[in-house]
């Protein structure tokens, strides 16, 4: 495909995120001010709670009850009805960047033992000077409460946490810490020499945060990559350079750089010695990862996982690589042990299909492929190396060494590994995987070239919302755009392993947060950052959005069925006048007769954009036709959607008998007749 990149990032994209609302006899297009949309008439949306300081998720104790995390705040609110009934744990957590208050679980036993585990980011004194080593390795097992923090180096090495609390009836105590995570970030470090990297900014992202127990009862933990480069970042020999012909740091390393465990006599043998504590013998070819060490995942480097444990954080026998770290032994032993997959960059979202079992995550790329993967036990999900499919790797290259977000060169956020290193040809790509015995890499079931930033992800858990909705999944963004922060729909399989209903699982989008390539999936906009998606003990589908401070609850309005309507957008459409001979669009018209109203989602390329208007027009195909609903026009990202509300019955009706009488048009500056244009069908 023609890759049409752009120097611009999504920070930069929030002016262009207001829609105006236009006006007309027909119906009132909701703009996007006016809080979340859903595209399906039959559907409701109700605000449960607002008011919130950036909540982060949720966990529910019975039917219109929860609690309710704040990322910055610390605190987890006890919401009752739609009220905040008050303020049951409060931590001292450093919230710069991605840290914070950041996920929750309740035990599967709740009920009688009371259990509530959180994923957070606890503080410690900033170190002075330059500040390239913390004040501290750890925060004390039982945690601090109270103050808060947003200095991204006020922390310790193993920042961030997953503690065990006991819910009372009216505050939560700390019971235990189950396990401590890297945190810090300043690897702007003189040592180790010669990465490239003195101008490394500090950082406190690729944190994840999200846990959840399994159907097996077991407690799954997701923490980003924290920006380290090593073993489970499948850099085997850390942060080498690799040069275009295949070789690393200038030596010929075709039949190593695939690190693998499956032979004795392999490069990983000759790096542990499990006759050692865990130790490591020399190697020259291995490259420091940072001022801590590494690249092996000892607990400065244990990062870019899933982590499987008990719940009172032992580590279960059945996990994927027990056996593997039991023959390496010490921390990193241990560690390699607690993994249930790896390679992953970072997470905002992490699920589990109550009807499989099987785990589920949104994953983040940098500026090419964002993922939606399965997640196996033993799953290596690529990063560094591959993002997106492996076939695409070639794309995945072009696009990181191109693109600048805002940098002086393109670089992979973390300077001392940089994207001119990601390999030519899936075979070399795949050949340079970090692998472990029982470990298998495969390719996400689906994929935006380039970055949409998807985040929460949570299945539709019963019929409440219809049956055409059971058993989807649901999927947020963790920024505010496209559309004011777009909420995405999948229908799974039959076997419940991939996607159903879909003519490619990877959307050739055109730029950052463009959906080309998303229209079916597309079901709600103006959510903001989505940060959890749960069905409730009622049923219905609950969406917490960080940036409006709310939980939103998504419930059926309606049981008569949406019908939806779609149409290929094209200049030579045009009538009586041809449009923009290189302009291309979809739409979609969602009509809910009981509901009244008339939903729609445009998406456009290579045309002026933002549009000047759109409408649907009443017309046959060889004529230009009056308009009848207004809609809202595709902005500077390309994409619009929204309702008309209080739509003339009478003209519904009249759509639904005869829907390829109207059709959709697109009018820009340049064509302002119409620029785009196509029929509606079924």
């Amino acid at each position: 495909m023609v890759i049409n990149r752009s120097l611009y990032r999504p920070a930069a994209l929030i002016a262009v995120l207001a829609i105006l609302v236009s006006l007309a006899p027909q119906g009132r297009v909701v703009s996007q001010e006016e809080g979340p949309v859903l595209l399906d008439p039959a559907l409701s949306i109700q605000t449960v709670v607002d008011g919130l300081t950036t909540p982060t998720s949720i966990a529910f104790l019975n039917e219109g009850e929860m609690f309710v995390l704040e990322k910055n705040t610390g605190q987890v609110m006890h919401v009752v009805g739609n009220a905040v009934q008050g303020v049951v744990l409060d931590l001292a957590v450093n919230f710069g960047s991605e840290r914070g208050l950041l996920g929750i679980a309740l035990d599967p036993d709740f009920a009688n033992n009371g259990f509530v585990y959180l994923y957070w980011s606890c503080s410690s004194p900033a170190p002075s000077g330059e500040g390239f080593y913390p004040t501290a390795v750890e925060c004390a097992d039982e945690p601090m409460t109270g103050e808060d923090t947003e200095d991204l180096l006020a922390v310790p090495l193993l920042g961030n946490r997953v503690d065990r609390f006991v819910w009372d009836g009216s505050s939560l105590s700390w019971d235990m810490n189950l396990v401590k995570l890297r945190s810090f970030q300043n690897d702007g470090a003189p040592i180790p020499r010669g990465q490239g990297d003195e101008e490394q900014p500090e950082r406190g992202n690729h944190d994840g945060g999200v846990i959840t127990f399994g159907t097996d009862g077991m407690l799954y933990i997701l923490i980003g990559d924290v920006g380290r480069r090593g073993w489970l970042q499948n850099l085997p020999f850390g942060p080498i350079s690799y040069t275009s012909s295949g070789e690393e740091n200038g030596e010929a390393a075709s039949g190593e750089a695939g690190m693998s465990a499956e032979q004795p006599d392999d490069a990983l043998a000759q790096q542990v010695d499990p006759a050692q504590d865990g130790g490591l013998t020399p190697n020259q070819s291995i490259m420091t990862d940072d001022q801590f060490g590494g690249p092996w995942p000892d607990d400065a480097h244990y990062t870019g996982v899933v982590i499987r444990l008990n719940n009172d954080g032992t580590i279960p026998e059945d996990n994927p690589f027990f056996n593997f770290g039991g023959t390496i032994g010490g921390e990193i032993g241990e560690n390699i042990q607690m993994t249930f997959a790896y390679g992953i960059r970072n997470s905002f979202g992490m699920t589990v299909d109550q009807d499989t079992g099987n785990l589920w995550i949104s994953e983040n790329g940098e500026d090419a492929y964002d993922e939606i993967n399965l997640v196996q036990p033993g799953f290596n999900s690529g990063w560094i190396q591959v993002m997106g499919p492996e076939d695409d790797v070639a794309d995945y290259r072009e696009i990181e060494t191109t693109s600048l977000h805002f940098d002086d060169f393109p670089n992979l956020q973390q300077f001392r590994w940089a994207p001119e290193n990601i390999a030519e040809s899936p075979e070399e790509a795949i050949s340079r995987l970090f692998n472990m015995p029982d470990s298998q890499y495969s390719d996400p079931e689906f994929t935006w070239e380039f970055v949409i930033a998807p985040a929460a992800v949570g299945f539709a858990g019963s019929e409440a919302l219809g049956a055409e909705y059971q058993g989807d999944l649901f999927v947020g963004l963790s920024v505010p755009f496209p559309l004011g922060g777009a909420l995405l729909r999948f229908d799974l399989s039959e076997d419940r392993e991939s996607f159903e209903g879909l003519d490619s699982t990877e959307a050739e989008n055109l730029d950052f947060n463009s959906l080309i390539g998303s229209e079916d999936l597309l079901i709600g906009t103006n959510f903001g950052v989505v940060t959890d998606i749960e069905t409730g003990p009622n049923g219905n589908l609950y969406v917490v959005s960080l940036d409006k401070g709310a939980v939103y609850e998504i419930s059926q309005q309606f049981e008569s069925e949406t019908v939806v309507f779609q149409a290929e957008l094209n200049g030579e459409n045009e009538r009586p006048d041809p449009g923009d001979p290189d302009g291309t669009g979809q739409s979609r018209v969602y009509i809910n007769q009981e509901a009244g109203d008339v939903c729609f989602s445009i998406t456009a390329s290579e045309i002026i954009l933002p549009a000047d208007a759109a409408h649907i027009h009443v017309g046959d195909s060889d004529v230009a036709g009056d308009v009848v609903i207004p809609l809202a026009p595709p902005d500077e990202l390309g994409s619009s959607a929204g309702c008309a509300a209080d739509v003339d019955p009478t003209l519904i009706q009249e759509i639904l008998d005869n829907p390829s009488g109207y059709y959709v048009n697109v009018h820009t500056s340049d064509f302002p007749a119409g620029a785009i244009r196509g029929q509606l069908t079924e």
